[in-house]
């Protein structure tokens, strides 16, 4: 009978072990959040990574409004020098955000017949100027309101690089265009200076 006794005793202590661990519910929450941390981990960085995006979207939509609108506040001419310093204080706009990869192009278009003619055209950041005398389309609505009449062209574009890399990995190309009537109703000429 000890024998028999003393091997349900061996089992009674192997099987204790196992039968705790069958009724135990303490680790089931260590277990579901290891389980959902790397989703929790992705979609908090997502957010960040997103919330980046809509952040420099926003301010290369005031940088191409802020340009067009200096400039479109020019009564009679405009010195090449005075268009530099509005390209240059534009790039603090994208501060805290690197300027590298920021791109400006203003032109003054003259619309007639509803053709919209290039008079003038400066770029900053790298980007290219369109080219005197060449035509650039402009929505419907911007062309019959400015027939006969110039409008200023403000571009914008910026690559946005992700600020981590981990959900966007590749750069973003943003691009905002604005258009505006010169305040004054005539021409803004560039003159050098």
């Amino acid at each position: 009978m000890t024998s028999v006794t003393h091997i349900r005793s061996i089992i009674r202590r192997l099987t204790a072990p196992l039968k705790r661990f069958a009724v135990a519910r303490e680790g089931v929450a260590a277990v579901e959040f290891a389980l959902i941390l790397p989703f929790m981990l992705a979609l908090y960085i997502g957010s960040i990574e997103l919330s980046d995006l809509i952040s420099v979207d926003s301010r290369v939509t005031v940088i191409a409004g802020t340009v067009g609108d200096l400039v479109a506040r020019v009564d009679g001419d405009l010195a090449e020098s005075e268009l530099v310093d509005y390209f240059s204080a534009a790039e603090e706009i994208i501060t805290p955000y690197s300027v590298t990869g920021l791109e400006q192009i203003v032109t003054c278009v003259k619309v007639d017949g509803g053709v919209a003619t290039v008079e003038w055209s400066r770029a900053s950041g790298g980007a290219t100027p369109r080219a005197d005398d060449s035509t650039i389309d402009l929505p419907d609505a911007i062309t019959d309101i400015s027939e006969d009449k110039f409008v200023i062209v403000s571009e914008t574009a910026y690559s946005y690089k992700p600020l981590l890399g981990m959900v966007f990995q590749t750069a973003i190309d943003l691009n905002r265009q604005n258009f505006h009537l010169p305040r004054f109703g005539q021409s803004i000429q560039m003159v050098d200076g």
